[in-house]
């Protein structure tokens, strides 16, 4: 019997001047042709996501880079929604920084917690410039073992492209840990790059600062990029509309 494809939400502001948004068609397509992992991906800008029931029918969501967002409510709400559901959920650049801003809120009680892009002159502010931008930059990342990320990965470190130049303010890292996210991967000067909650909490819920969509030449999709369209496909219950890999513009 063949199962419709899971639905997966590409929450962010669309655009081709983001490269990483122009690489999606090909690395879906990847994940269909070389590693047999077919998603019905649908586009969903930030202010559609901050409706009610946006997501509803979704079996897994990505925040695609692309901050500052039209709506950071509406990327807040698409992770705390992927979180509190239990969807797959993968963040990468602004959506590791508004995956922060979600647990921050809405877990450890900082109601207040800001994006020092959007917002500078707020006073909780858990997203603040890295000491050096990261935009155009590659660096290596040390994985924290036994975590997903290096379950997912097979080394203790990695290499990743970054396009970003704001991160988390380490005065919140041990509130945010308290609270129980976990930080599983950090540059050499140990600045967190890496995001995770514990599987028996979360099937799959993970975020990187860096932008896995740029690895390589597009042609094959990042570890992590695969790790979650799998986990998309075991976690799918079957529902959803039917579909290949392709591209929709809208729901």
């Amino acid at each position: 019997m063949t199962h419709p494809a899971p639905r997966l939400a590409l929450v962010g502001d669309r655009s081709t001047a983001v490269r990483s948004h122009t690489r999606i068609p090909g690395l879906l397509d990847a994940l269909a042709e070389r590693d047999q992992l077919v998603l019905d991906a649908y586009w969903v800008p930030t202010e559609d996501a901050a409706a009610p029931g946006a997501l509803d029918g979704f079996d897994a969501v990505w925040l695609l880079p692309g901050s500052p967002y039209r709506s950071e409510d509406g990327a807040v709400a698409a992770v705390r929604t992927a979180r509190e559901r239990r969807i797959p959920f993968l963040g990468t650049c602004a959506g590791f920084q508004h995956t922060v801003l979600d647990y921050a809120r809405h877990v450890c009680g900082i109601g207040g917690a800001a994006h020092g892009e959007s917002h500078p002159d707020e006073a909780d502010l858990v997203i603040v410039p890295l000491s050096c931008s990261l935009v155009g930059h590659e660096g290596a990342v040390r994985l924290t073992p036994g975590s997903l990320a290096e379950r997912i990965l097979g080394a203790p470190r990695t290499m990743e492209r970054y396009h970003c130049a704001y991160g988390l303010n380490d005065a919140y890292r041990e509130r945010l840990r308290a609270g129980g996210l976990r930080f599983s991967g950090a540059d050499e000067a140990g600045e967190l790059r890496i995001l995770e909650l514990p599987t028996e909490e979360h099937p799959f819920f993970l975020a990187t600062l860096f932008q896995p969509e740029l690895a390589g030449d597009g042609t094959r999709a990042h570890p992590i990029i695969r790790a979650f369209a799998a986990a998309a496909v075991g976690g799918a219950a079957g529902g959803g509309a039917a579909g290949g890999a392709g591209l929709n513009d809208g729901r």
